[in-house]
């Protein structure tokens, strides 16, 4: 019996509704376990991390059983349902809606890693916004700049 072999490689970027600082340091690493875990939990790999104050990058192996959608409907709904119950934030947390998803090959994995990882220092010389929209052309992925994250530099 034939079976289904992949290899996908996708780093996610979402971002916290209202583009508030709330991600903190005191709980950064926990809710970074949290998220891996809720990736691993759905047959995918979390490769790397990182949560920015604002916004995640999250380098995931993919399943071929779920869809990228479905993968952040249920990061994004479970971690956030996670930190209003521990409380780590005065009034309630959520996720802005959207997100990013760009797709490497495996040869590119430790460029991403490192990219992911070096987020705090990254985000010292360049916004967000700038990164994002970086992304995006970098990609060539059409958008309407009405739909993208909302910006509040």
């Amino acid at each position: 019996m034939p079976n289904t072999y992949t290899q996908l490689y996708v780093q996610f970027v979402f971002a916290v509704k209202g583009r508030q600082n709330l991600i903190h340091e005191t709980f950064r690493d926990e809710l970074e376990k949290i998220m891996c875990g809720i990736v691993n939990g759905l047959k995918c790999k979390a490769i790397s991390i990182y949560c920015n104050p604002d916004h995640v990058h999250l380098l995931v192996g993919m399943s071929p059983d779920i869809s990228p959608s479905k993968l952040m409907e249920q990061v994004k709904s479970s971690s956030s349902k996670w930190l209003n119950e521990k409380k780590y934030i005065q009034g309630r947390f959520e996720w802005q809606s959207g997100f990013g998803a760009f797709t490497y090959s495996k040869s590119q994995l430790n460029n991403v890693i490192g990219y992911i990882i070096k987020q705090p220092q990254h985000h010292k010389k360049q916004s967000f916004r700038d990164e994002y929209l970086l992304l995006l052309e970098k990609f060539e992925v059409p958008f309407n700049s009405k739909y993208l994250f909302e910006w509040y530099e």
